[in-house]
């Protein structure tokens, strides 16, 4: 593989530390509560550990809620207050979000509970791995791109069994600070895994996640986990703010047709997601020879065939 073909499956951030806030910008909180909020988040990662173990075993549903439970209870135990806006669909679905920060793995699993789709380097983290393979999560080697079919056959399996399954398409975390220093735009919704839903019939539901201080009421990219930057760097920031809420919005599902394109179904979900301009004219009314794609609450749309090649 060519330097530029690996540099196209791995996906590198337009963010960096100028992304990030200023020692000082953001409202703080005391040393003691840093450190409760490490030993609490310490010991909800352990107990993380006990729900692995038990969810092999656990009916569906159960398993589902206890995973809903301590997703919830891990964002509350760093100090991460949770807002959601919108219905979570309850049954099977591909969930799409756009992704800032490690945390939004545990967002996700505390909206709706779902088997994600995460690098294969998570599956090694303390603890949050053990839980990750536990919960069925469909493990990614980006060094190797030609396993990509195999995975989106395995997403549209889960979809078939009538499970809903989680996915990043941006494929690497940005700031979501739209203007900041050194902070380019981002790529957009890789569309390939859109495949399983169009494979499968599955509704794709965007979900658009945004963190706030809501000590000073404004948007931050405290929770950004970006580049080079270590995972306990970024706890560590993580901890320190006072009233940090993560925001999420769950969009009107996406609902493809038979041969839609996954191309233009991930046009839609990404406008969706990052409320892009879209056309005045809805997509779903240009022709297509093959088919297309309906949605609710009219979210842009419309497409047809594809191949796996992209």
């Amino acid at each position: 593989m060519t330097a530029g073909a690996d540099d196209l499956w791995r996906p590198a951030s337009g963010c960096g530390p100028g992304c990030l806030p200023a020692p000082g910008e953001v409202p703080a909180v005391g040393v003691a509560r840093r450190a409760g909020r490490l030993l609490a988040g310490a010991g909800m990662l352990l107990l993380g550990t006990g729900l692995a173990v038990l969810l092999p075993v656990l009916p569906e549903r159960d398993g589902q809620a206890a995973v809903r439970a301590w997703a919830r209870g891990t964002l509350r135990a760093f100090g991460v207050r949770l807002a959601v806006r919108g219905r979570p669909p309850r049954r099977r679905a591909l969930l799409v979000a756009n992704h800032v920060s490690w945390l939004d793995v545990l967002v996700v699993l505390a909206v709706a509970p779902a088997r994600l789709v995460a690098k294969r380097e998570v599956r090694s983290w303390p603890l949050v791995g053990l839980l990750a393979g536990a919960a069925g999560t469909v493990f990614v080697d980006r060094s190797r791109p030609r396993q990509l079919p195999a995975v989106v056959g395995r997403v549209a399996d889960a979809l078939r069994a009538g499970r809903p399954v989680a996915v990043f398409p941006e494929g690497t975390t940005w700031c979501a600070g739209d203007g900041a220093a050194g902070c380019r735009p981002r790529r957009g919704f890789r569309p390939a895994v859109f495949q399983a839903a169009v494979d499968t019939g599955a509704p794709v539901v965007p979900l658009r996640i945004g963190y706030r201080c809501t000590a000073s009421g404004a948007a931050t990219t405290a929770a950004a986990f970006l580049g080079e930057e270590t995972l306990v760097r970024s706890v560590r920031r993580v901890v320190s703010v006072r009233g940090l809420t993560v925001h999420v919005t769950v969009a009107a599902a996406l609902h493809p047709g038979v041969d839609a394109d996954r191309r233009l179904l991930a046009r839609a979900a990404e406008s969706a997601v990052h409320l892009v301009p879209v056309p005045s004219r809805p997509l779903a009314a240009v022709p297509s020879p093959r088919g297309g794609v309906t949605e609710a609450a009219g979210s842009p749309a419309g497409v047809r065939g594809l191949d796996l090649a992209a």
